[in-house]
């Protein structure tokens, strides 16, 4: 891992950009003598690392005491897109526009995007957890379908927010069933590209037996602010 920037925020709060191989990430950690637990804040396909909502929100808990990290993982932010996903997604918009069925579309793009992320994101949690300053334990949010394939495979995660705005692939609704960890689980009820009765069977699926589901009204952008504030809470009956 070999840092590239950094800036001291006015709440406090040290910001990093870094490289790790290929793949570019920022880490927020707060003000503190002690090393502290770890969120990974995972991004949906596609949308930069610095994505204006999530640096918000990544800012936000790290003040709040976690150290807080990013990446743009394979096919996300600059990242270039393979011939296969920029087929699917030219595809995908085609489809769209045309009322036609886009499961099918969505699963040739985002099943591959799961595939190569997870991976990447197991790298940097290595390279994360040798720094002196972050001492774990671990807790995931953001994007579900990423969210889902991670609890499964990383025992170092021990908590998850997932965020129920994009498409699931069928391999993941499958492995819900394997999640054991306790979990948050945010829904907006008006949500125009995430049909609710999905998330709702795919909350019901989750195997873990404390599992937390919040529905906001609104569409996919509007996510109440306070859901933050929940979620460092949250994270803070489980990793500290």
């Amino acid at each position: 891992m070999r840092f590239t920037s950094e800036q001291r925020l006015d709440d406090g709060v040290l910001e990093r950009e870094f490289t790790l191989g290929e793949i570019p990430g920022t880490l927020w950690t707060p003000e503190s003598t002690a090393p502290v637990p770890l969120i990974l804040m995972a991004h949906n396909n596609g949308l930069p690392k610095g994505a204006a909502r999530l640096v918000a929100r990544a800012r936000h808990s790290a003040a709040y005491g976690y150290a807080v990290a990013t990446i743009d993982a394979s096919g996300c932010g600059d990242r270039p897109l393979s011939a296969a996903d920029e087929q699917a997604r030219a595809g995908l918009r085609r489809a769209m526009q045309a009322g036609e069925p886009v499961d099918e579309i969505f699963e040739s793009l985002v099943g591959p995007l799961v595939e190569r992320a997870v991976p990447e994101w197991r790298t940097t949690l290595d390279a994360l957890l040798a720094l002196p300053e972050i001492g774990g334990p671990v807790g995931y949010s953001g994007w579900t379908a990423v969210g889902i394939r991670l609890a499964v495979v990383e025992p170092r995660i021990a908590a998850a927010g997932f965020f129920a705005g994009g498409y699931v692939p069928r391999a993941q609704r499958e492995e819900a069933r394997q999640v054991t960890i306790p979990l948050l689980f945010l829904l907006q009820w008006d949500d125009e590209g995430n049909p609710r009765q999905r998330a709702l069977d795919l909350f019901e699926a989750f195997g873990t037996t404390e599992k937390t589901l919040h529905a906001n009204l609104g569409g996919h952008t509007g996510t109440p602010w306070f859901e933050v504030e929940d979620g460092n809470r949250f994270f803070g009956r489980h990793l500290k």
